[in-house]
Formats: C-alpha cells, sequence, structure tokens
C-alpha cells in the first residue's frame, strides 16, 4: 500500500447515459465525466478503455503515481463472473497506461446507489433513469433487487422504455392503429430526415443512431405536459410499472415502514413522470420517503475507503 499520509481514493459511478469519476486524496478532489459504460450499450472492451482513460486524467490531474483503492460500479455488471472478467480487463488495461491500482472493485451502479443513499443501513432505493431498478439492503446486509434487466428484455417505466413506447405510439398513428400523438411533429421537427409523408424515413433515421429511445424520453414528456393523452398515458403506464418494483421488494422487508429514497433524474427532478409516481407512492405507505444522505459517486468512495482500510488490516495482521 502506499506510503502516502493521504490515500489516493477513487469512486466511478457508470451509468446507462453518462459516466462520473471523482479522485479524493488529503484536501484534493478531482471530478471527470464521459460517456456511458454500460457493458450491454458499449461492451466490455470500450467500457473498459473510458474508464482507464478517465482514470488517466485523474491520475495526471491529481499528480499523483497510482490510486490506493478503486470502486467502479457500472450499470449491467452483476455476476461475479462478469465483476471478476471487467475487474481483468480493467487491471490490463491499466498496467498499460502505467496506471498503479493497489485495490480494484467492480460492482454495480445500483449498489454504489444504495451504498450512497443510506451509507450502509438498510432501505430501498429507486432508481429511474436510462433504466430502472428497486435495490434493497435488508436488516441482515443482504441485497436484494428488481427490475435492472435493461431495454432488451424489460427496464419498463425506464427513460428508455418510455420513448420506445413514444415511437410506436408514433408508428402506430401512422399506420392508423393508434391515436394522433403531438409526438409525430416534434420528432420531424426535430430531425428533419424525419418525414411523416414518407414513415419508413423513422427507421431509416433510427438506424442510422440519429436518434436513440432515451432521447426521445424529453419530447414525450413535453407533450405530456402540453395536454396530448397519448404520450400522458405512456407516462401513467411508466409510473405504475416503477410502483410495482417496489411492491415486489416488500416481502423482503417485514420491518415497516422501509426508509426510501428516489434517484435518477427523472424522479429527482420536477417532471410529469415525478408527479404522476408521487401518486402512485401514496398508495404503498409501507415506504417512507426521506432524501438520500449521499450520491452514488459517494458510495463508491464510501466502498473505496472501505477497501482501503481493509487492505491495511490485512497488511497488519
Amino acid at each position: 500500500m502506499s506510503a502516502r499520509r493521504f490515500p489516493a481514493l477513487v469512486g466511478i459511478d457508470g451509468g446507462g447515459s453518462r459516466t462520473r469519476a471523482v479522485l479524493v486524496c488529503g484536501k484534493r478532489r478531482v471530478q471527470l465525466e464521459g460517456g456511458t459504460v454500460r457493458i450491454g450499450a458499449v461492451g466490455i472492451g470500450e467500457a473498459c478503455e473510458r474508464i482507464v482513460n478517465l482514470l488517466a486524467e485523474l491520475k495526471l490531474r491529481g499528480e499523483l503515481p497510482g490510486f490506493d483503492a478503486v470502486v467502479a460500479g457500472i450499470a449491467g455488471v452483476w455476476l461475479p463472473e462478469e465483476r471478476q472478467r471487467v475487474g481483468q480487463v480493467l487491471r490490463w488495461m491499466a498496467r498499460e497506461r502505467g496506471l498503479v491500482i493497489e485495490q480494484l472493485l467492480v460492482t454495480s451502479d445500483a449498489e454504489i446507489a444504495i451504498e450512497g443513499a443510506f451509507g450502509g443501513a438498510p432501505g430501498v432505493v429507486l432508481i429511474a433513469g436510462t433504466g430502472t431498478i428497486a435495490i434493497g439492503k435488508t436488516a441482515r446486509g443482504e441485497l436484494v433487487r428488481c427490475g435492472g434487466w435493461g431495454i432488451e428484455l424489460d427496464d419498463e417505466g425506464s427513460g428508455a422504455w418510455i420513448g420506445r413506447e413514444g415511437l410506436t405510439a408514433v408508428v402506430r398513428a401512422l399506420d392508423g392503429r393508434g391515436r394522433p400523438t403531438q409526438l409525430t411533429e416534434r420528432l420531424a421537427a426535430l430531425y428533419p430526415e424525419i418525414r411523416p409523408d414518407q414513415p419508413r424515413t423513422i427507421v431509416a433515421a433510427y438506424n442510422e443512431r440519429l436518434f436513440d429511445y432515451p432521447t426521445l424520453t424529453p419530447l414525450v414528456m413535453a407533450c405530456a405536459a402540453a395536454g396530448d393523452e397519448v404520450c400522458r398515458e405512456i407516462l401513467v403506464r411508466a409510473a405504475h410499472h416503477l410502483a410495482e418494483l417496489l411492491r415486489a421488494l416488500l416481502r423482503h422487508f417485514p420491518t415497516r415502514p422501509v426508509p426510501l429514497v428516489l434517484m435518477g433524474g427523472m424522479l429527482e427532478n420536477h417532471t410529469p413522470l415525478a408527479e404522476l409516481f408521487r401518486r402512485e407512492l401514496q398508495k404503498l405507505p409501507e415506504y417512507a420517503l426521506q432524501p438520500a444522505q449521499g450520491t452514488a459517486l459517494e458510495g463508491a468512495l464510501r466502498m473505496a475507503r472501505q477497501q482501503y482500510r481493509q487492505a491495511l488490516r490485512q497488511q497488519s495482521s
């Protein structure tokens, strides 16, 4: 371990849409942002390269020889073999770049979120961003979850799901199978390549990656706020799906009420979905809503500090 007076600790929050990294060493604090490192979106190689790039920049700005402990919470990483493989690739890439990492822990972004929200105490965090998941920590310290399957399988109520449902509503309206929606005109105004008189241009624009599902979510929100019933119904269903996640976790928490923290831009900010979800939450008196003690990034830092102290104890024993 480092002989420096203060350890160099790094926390990484690799969500579905962006990645945040922070270095803390004594009074020094450096924070950076980068693109998503979700394995399902960019693959292990690209995800690890993006993380190593952030680490290299943190090392440069912090003027440090290396890191005593790094905790990376990555979207979609759950299985032990996934964590081990990502960790191995990260270490290999770091060595190639001359980055020294004494202690490295790869975990899920949901786990660092609950660590930040409750500081290690029991409770449930509902995260609604690009993806959705409810993750809880029981009184026995067991982690339980519901959702978080990714848009390829589920993720009902997520930003990606809302965008996809909005796009489905547009094509159904163009076919005459569904009701008209303002979303059609807003989509065409934002992307000139899309022409409603030639509906297949939507497919071409999507295939060319001019947009993806999450980028359509703000449009669905705006249409709902403007009175579009089709888009509002999508958000009503999204709020219901989010409440379903919480209902499913109640069986793990016999002691009530269960502390609950909401995370993710769609619930933390003043959005039409947040308003609808608060109404759903009133039907769940088993939960006690409270503010988070800290962010997911602070949860990653807390875990990095634990990794560092554990290594010191092992050295001294």
